[in-house]
């Protein structure tokens, strides 16, 4: 892998030929060579256009590279959408009064008030706030093309917060959807629920109710398992 000085600091690239991009971008994230995206040019120009960036380079290393306190999310830190961990970039913004967090469709930011570094407990909420926007958006729509996929009814939708992680069926037929579910990769959204939409027929795990899932989804256990993987992480 390509590396060169500058003053101190050595700095180690990967380049990565995107035709899809007019101009070259450069990515630092915790622990990784410096990423530069574009067109395709020769070795000699990726160390121009990296040595061009070298002082803004060597400033996002020291501060990606910063031992965080305890489990903190800082720059470079990397949070959960729809089976996805993207690059995190946390802003030092004075004139808030709380935090924020915003998606860019690449990234997440996070502003906070006092620093470039914010407690997960403190990210938590606003993650699962911008999950929430999400599955309004695009979780109701998913369960409306189930529902005409398997010839089955839901009575009701809701996202909401609730004391299982993912989702459940009542009595009544009406779905609930933790925003947490947003976290995962749309199979297994959709695994989630062909899931609870079976259980308006079948209430109990029964070789009925497997049988029901096969035949909507025959793909279910792939998904089933990386779901069963899911619940053993965390979002951060």
């Amino acid at each position: 892998m390509p590396r060169l000085q500058y003053g101190k600091t050595t700095i180690e690239w990967q380049f990565q030929p995107d035709a899809g991009l007019k101009r070259h971008y450069v990515t630092v994230e915790r622990g990784q060579p410096v990423l530069l995206r574009g067109p395709w040019v020769e070795l000699p120009e990726q160390e121009a256009l990296v040595r061009q960036r070298g002082r803004w380079i060597r400033e996002k290393l020291i501060l990606v590279n910063k031992p965080p306190a305890e489990d903190a999310v800082v720059t470079g830190s990397r949070l959960m959408y729809c089976g996805r961990s993207y690059f995190t970039e946390v802003r030092h913004v004075d004139v808030l009064v709380t935090p924020t967090l915003a998606f860019t469709a690449s990234r997440f930011i996070v502003e906070c008030p006092w620093g470039t570094s914010i407690a997960p407990e403190i990210v938590v909420p606003l993650l699962e706030s911008f999950y929430r926007e999400r599955a309004e958006e695009k979780l109701l729509p998913r369960v409306r093309h189930w529902e005409r996929e398997a010839g089955l009814k839901a009575a009701g939708v809701h996202i909401r917060h609730f004391e299982s992680r993912w989702a459940s069926c009542d009595a009544a037929n009406v779905l609930q959807f933790h925003p947490r579910v947003m976290e995962l990769a749309g199979s297994v959204q959709d695994y989630i629920i062909v899931h609870e939409l079976c259980h308006t027929i079948e209430k109990n795990h029964t070789k009925a109710f497997w049988s029901l899932v096969a035949q909507v989804l025959p793909g279910w256990r792939r998904e089933h398992e990386e779901l069963e993987k899911a619940a053993r992480s965390d979002a951060i």
